[in-house]
């Protein structure tokens, strides 16, 4: 009999024992609706299809009563859950209520939190968003949530927006059949798993953030009259970095302390994992440090450049001023009604007033280009 089979028959046994026992209570507000896969794993292996996360708590208690029951866990995956949803699961594995609370409504700073025997860790997701050019209104990261309860014999994940699935995560796991691979490990295998998912997700959007800050900095400043890039596009890319840094700066200290030898909810071999994470979890989170620093000082930039310009302007404008108001004044002082002035009725007196208006000009002109004024 295959081993699948003998946990559905201890089952059965099980339940005609305990007819009225809490494995055996049917929730009202358990519905399939927001379950995306759930199975039952031994020693590694998967057995048998999707099962309901019911059925799943029984295989596993049931499997503990065998010889070879030992290193069975469920792993429940969840996308965002209502309440009511979430309440049937959250009461059979014995979820602190705060936890499940936090798990449901989503929008939590990453942390990792232990409610007794189960680790209970939040994951900022972000997905770079595509863009042909950037612009003042662009959405360069996309973020959500993803939850995870790991206990003594269970997993549960449960998954906000759009993005992250963890169905190809599931299935890399799920192939090493030979049961050496990290899955034989148990639920704590699975929470580095996922956290380091996450991690190399952050790998990968810092490393197209990278080309976005690049041509920031080029445009910034390269040869555009002094005129600097866009500031509204400046601000938007520092505005989505931030976004960016909430979701990666928080989550270091708690991947340091599941690699610390205290933390016992984390199997041993396991930590070692951990320590790896948290080392590119170091390194992502100094780059998206620097892309802030970085950004800060080209906003400073852009704006000393565009105060540099406007001053430029200031100059040409007075400098022009300064010019006109020679022929303004002669000609105002020659338009005034005096019977006597000089180089009045000279006959060469008209062109001698226009040439000294001229040279004057031509002389304060030179003067401004030289000194860098026009």
């Amino acid at each position: 009999m295959s081993m699948i089979n003998s946990l559905r028959a201890a089952v059965r046994t099980n339940r005609r024992r305990t007819a009225a026992g809490l494995f055996d209570s049917i929730h009202p507000g358990e519905t399939p609706s927001a379950v995306v896969d759930c199975a039952v794993y031994q020693h590694g292996r998967r057995h048998g299809e999707t099962c309901s996360p019911r059925e799943a708590a029984r295989l596993v208690k049931a499997s503990k009563q065998l010889p070879e029951g030992e290193g069975s866990f469920s792993w429940i995956g969840l996308h965002e859950p209502t309440e009511a949803e979430f309440e049937g699961i959250a009461q059979r594995f014995g979820l602190h209520p705060l936890a499940v609370e936090d798990a449901v409504h989503a929008h939590q700073r990453p942390k990792v939190e232990r409610y007794d025997d189960v680790l209970f860790a939040v994951f900022k997701t972000i997905r770079y968003v595509d863009h042909d050019q950037l612009t003042p209104t662009s959405e360069v990261v996309e973020t959500g949530e993803l939850m995870v309860f790991a206990g003594r014999d269970f997993v549960i994940t449960v998954r906000h927006g759009g993005h992250s699935s963890l169905k190809e995560l599931r299935h890399r796991l799920e192939a090493d059949s030979d049961g050496t691979g990290l899955l034989a490990k148990g639920p704590s295998a699975v929470l580095h798993a996922i956290a380091d998912h996450v991690v190399d997700n952050y790998m990968l959007v810092a490393d197209q953030l990278q080309t976005d800050v690049d041509e920031i900095e080029f445009e910034v400043f390269s040869n555009r009259g002094g005129r600097g890039a866009d500031v509204g596009r400046v601000y938007q890319l520092k505005r989505e970095v931030l976004e960016f840094k909430r979701a990666v700066a928080p989550l270091l200290r708690p991947m340091q302390q599941l690699s610390e030898p205290l933390q016992r909810l984390v199997d041993p071999e396991i930590q070692k994992y951990f320590r790896d994470v948290a080392d590119h979890l170091a390194r992502v989170t100094e780059q998206v440090h620097g892309f802030d620093e970085l950004l800060n000082s080209l906003l400073q930039a852009n704006l000393a450049q565009v105060s540099v310009a406007q001053n430029e302007d200031m100059r040409k404008i007075t400098a022009w001023a300064a010019i006109f108001a020679v022929p303004t004044m002669i000609t105002g002082v020659y338009g005034m009604n005096f019977d006597y002035m000089p180089e009045l009725h000279h006959r060469y007196g008209y062109p001698m007033v226009l040439g000294s208006v001229v040279l004057i000009c031509v002389g304060m002109y030179r003067g401004f280009r030289r000194n860098g004024w026009l």
